[in-house]
């Protein structure tokens, strides 16, 4: 049964829209050499494009494009770098698919290139806070999605520190939410990330997986990505990338029960299966 029925919303992504009354599955395409799961695997375009074609032919209906690894430690990488890697691929993608584009990234340059070649989400695990993101956004008028994470990913472990971690990132993120509208950024094109992996160690997480739908009390659809993250892999004794996939599958099966409406993952035909079979099932009358 459904324990919380996602919100009748629908998402207008530049010319495309996305029905979040169901639950939506986000690929991961990363072109860089360093992320921690695929790292190197997709950085020739060939290669991204193949990947790309296997995710929308299993189903997913957005693909997000990252050109810099934000695991902890990670090489920073220039705004010409991440344009080098990122704009090629969403022209090519652009021009041989009708999916929505979303670009992993939290600078504004590099957002503002890939709309002009036809993304339509800006994905930003930094909320907006870098200079003039905010004002971008704003200005292109397209869905962001606006992520919880304390510093960054070369401090962020030393900041888990909470009293209460689901009222503490509720209040965070309430924070990130009042600066982009008061930027002009329109309620209908914010989306809600709880941010796993970043700045919440492995009971933090597990926590904020039980208590998900109080994220719902700030009135945004919720995006979840912990797809082969280092929690999973702390949960199963310490299983390596390619053997959290299931807990991954298990953790988007808790998250949309609890109304969240895009996953975002690696592991796209599980996903989608799994998800599918959920949506046929009634939800509870209230």
């Amino acid at each position: 049964m459904k324990l919380h029925p996602l919100p009748k919303q629908t998402l207008v992504c530049g010319n495309k829209a996305l029905d979040l009354s169901s639950p939506q599955v986000m690929g991961i395409l990363n072109v860089t050499p360093d992320s921690f799961s695929d790292g190197g695997r997709f950085t020739d375009l060939n290669a991204a494009l193949k990947q790309a074609e296997s995710m929308l032919s299993e189903g997913a209906s957005i693909l997000d494009i990252g050109g810099e690894s934000t695991r902890p430690d990670a090489k920073s990488v220039s705004e010409q770098e991440e344009l080098d890697r990122v704009i090629p691929l969403v022209e090519a993608l652009t021009h041989r698919f009708d999916t929505v584009l979303s670009i992993d990234t939290s600078t504004p340059e590099v957002f503002k290139a890939a709309a002009q070649a036809g993304a339509h989400i800006w994905n930003d695990v930094r909320a907006l806070t870098r200079p003039n993101a905010l004002e971008v956004a704003a200005e292109l008028d397209l869905p962001v999605v606006l992520m919880h994470m304390r510093g960054e990913p070369a401090t962020m472990n030393d900041l888990a520190i909470y009293d209460d971690v689901m009222r503490e990132v509720q209040q965070e993120l309430k924070i990130r939410v009042d600066a982009a509208l008061a930027a002009g950024i329109r309620h209908e094109n914010i989306i809600l990330d709880m941010g796993f992996g970043f700045a919440k160690n492995t009971a933090q997480s597990l926590q904020l997986m039980g208590e998900l739908w109080q994220l719902h009390a700030l009135g945004f659809p919720l995006l979840m990505g912990i797809s082969r993250k280092r929690v999973l892999g702390e949960i199963l004794g310490g299983a390596a990338v390619h053997e959290r996939i299931n807990a991954g599958l298990a953790a988007a099966l808790l998250a949309v029960q609890q109304g969240v409406s895009i996953v975002r993952t690696h592991d796209v035909r599980a996903t989608v299966e799994i998800l599918s079979f959920y949506n046929q099932l009634p939800s509870i009358e209230s």
